[in-house]
């Protein structure tokens, strides 16, 4: 059950939503544009940098109550809440919990004033397996000289604070593993060379970027006890939040798509009578319903999971919410569309747009199939390989 006060921000997180969001976002899809406008609203109402902690000028909000405003977007937007994510988990997240206090006031400065951090780690022969990835961050005296190629990056060429992923080497030219590098753009060497056409979430650029010698701060390498950079396993652990962000996502579209349902086959008459009297349809509604409450019990399950000091989710119970909401949200909302029959087909509806949405939910942020076998390895007592794993 929900407290008083979480009841409240959900409350609120849907009128925005309703009065502000909603409104644009056919308008982000088909412009392909990132709604500046948007990020500045929510600015305004402070749904930007609520898990950050007071101290810094944040809300200290939980992951539970950012995922009750994410659901919240989502209905309405795809795009916006994916900008509610980011700018609450995952990169900002990691650098909060790991960086340093001055590392700590930079991202919580750029994340409240609007900025969706980029969590640079994909590579375009590193995926799935983020291990293998080439980029890489030489120590040249007192900073690093970061060399290599992100691809699927979120938010590139709009992002300003990056925090990039790369193996890194000393002097002497030895591998000390994965460490994560902070970087704010505009920056010499950092470049967007290339976005991509994605079927959808088209008003949020996935980019390809460039390091050419850029050039980071040794006080902008994340800190570690061995002093070059966090490893690879506290990756990891950053991502749990995001991907409870990214389920809630797809939950909220489903969400949004079983409300237009609803209120169609109450609506649409055919053989006399509304089509919502058909046992056909009924059974397919309860089905969608069912689903989306199994989806959202495990998505609060997994964001109260949040451990002491506010760090982040169980891996297993992220990984499983991600996975079973992922899947359940591209079933719900394809089916709301066949409640519209060839209605549902137009672009006309919004249903269109969530149909591309919700797709890509089960391959970013961990694939369902990685995602699985992460589950089973701990049911089994096992990891997933981790190669160059660093600290």
């Amino acid at each position: 059950m929900l407290t008083f006060d979480e009841r409240d921000l959900q409350a609120h997180a849907r009128d925005f939503a309703d009065r502000v969001v909603r409104p644009r976002a056919a308008a982000i899809d088909l412009s392909r544009e990132y709604p500046h406008d948007i990020v500045a609203a929510l600015v305004r109402e402070g749904f930007m940098g609520m898990t950050i902690p007071v101290a810094l000028g944040g809300r200290g909000r939980s992951f539970l109550e950012t995922a009750l405003v994410v659901e919240e977007m989502a209905k309405a937007c795809t795009v916006t809440a994916r900008i509610v994510v980011e700018g609450n988990m995952g990169a900002i997240s990691a650098i909060i919990a790991y960086g340093t206090p001055a590392q700590q006031r930079l991202a919580a400065g750029l994340v409240l004033a609007g900025d969706k951090p980029a969590i640079c780690i994909t590579e375009p022969a590193a995926g799935s397996d983020a291990t293998a990835m080439t980029t890489r961050a030489d120590r040249r005296g007192d900073r690093w000289i970061v060399n290599g190629t992100k691809h699927w990056i979120t938010g590139a060429g709009v992002s300003k604070l990056h925090l990039i992923f790369a193996l890194a080497f000393d002097e002497s030219g030895r591998e000390l593993g994965i460490g994560g590098f902070i970087a704010v753009r505009p920056a010499a060497g950092l470049e967007m060379v290339y976005r991509e056409p994605t079927l959808g979430l088209c008003g949020m650029p996935e980019g390809r970027l460039e390091f050419r010698d850029l050039e980071v701060a040794d006080d902008m390498a994340l800190p570690a006890s061995n002093g070059y950079g966090r490893g690879f396993a506290d990756l990891i652990n950053a991502y749990n939040s995001q991907r409870v962000g990214a389920g809630t996502v797809a939950m909220g579209i489903a969400a949004g798509a079983l409300d237009l349902a609803l209120a169609f086959v109450r609506e649409r008459e055919q053989f006399g009578r509304p089509i919502g009297e058909f046992q056909g349809l009924q059974w397919m509604l309860a089905d969608m319903q069912t689903q989306l409450t199994a989806s959202r019990l495990m998505l609060h399950a997994a964001a109260r999971s949040q451990g002491p000091g506010g760090r982040f989710p169980d891996p297993a119970l992220a990984a499983q919410a991600k996975i079973f909401a992922s899947e359940a949200a591209i079933r719900i909302v394809n089916d709301a569309l066949q409640c519209f029959g060839a209605r549902g087909y137009s672009k006309d509806l919004p249903l269109e747009r969530m149909t591309r949405d919700v797709r890509m939910f089960t391959i970013a942020g961990g694939t369902a199939q990685v995602l699985r076998t992460l589950v089973a390895g701990r049911m089994l007592g096992w990891k997933l390989p981790q190669g160059r794993g660093g600290a």
